[in-house]
């Protein structure tokens, strides 16, 4: 386990907006059967995994959400690799969904949707992120690209 001290700062409070955002968005998107917004959110995903600067969640938390008062950060010792980890694999499950409900599979497409959805609401009520601790799994076993540990929880 890595020391907090070591480490780089993150806004949790950023990542629960786009988990309310992720979880909002594709519950309108499960209700008006509309397809083409779990693609968007499959975007918006994926790009916040690969480029965090661009993320639109994280640019709603930053322009709008924190300037207002609204919501306060709530920065702490992290890695930001694990959390990006989660997004990307939230990401591929809607690209999933999305490819499936265009091509009329109704039933297949929502449930790596529904899955996305059951994970963020994980995450945003009870803070348990499986992205997370599957990525700090594959770190134990050695596999290449998964190089942060743990983070050492204060007592």
């Amino acid at each position: 386990m890595q020391k907090r001290a070591d480490l780089p700062k993150v806004d949790h409070s950023a990542i629960r907006v786009g988990q309310g955002s992720i979880v909002l968005t594709l519950l309108i998107a499960f209700i008006l059967d509309l397809w083409p917004l779990v693609a968007a959110v499959a975007v918006i995903n994926l790009l916040g995994a690969f480029v965090p600067s661009l993320s639109l969640w994280r640019l709603l938390y930053q322009q709008v959400l924190k300037p207002s008062g609204l919501i306060k950060p709530h920065v702490i010792p992290d890695h930001p690799e694990p959390h990006r980890f989660a997004q990307g694999f939230g990401g591929v499950l809607l690209v999933l969904g999305a490819l499936l409900l265009a091509l009329g599979f109704a039933v297949g497409g929502w449930i790596p949707v529904w899955i996305v959805i059951l994970l963020a609401t994980l995450n945003l009520v009870v803070g348990f992120c499986l992205g997370c601790f599957t990525y700090y799994q594959l770190n134990r076993l050695g596999v290449p690209g998964f190089d942060r540990s743990p983070v050492e929880r204060g007592r």
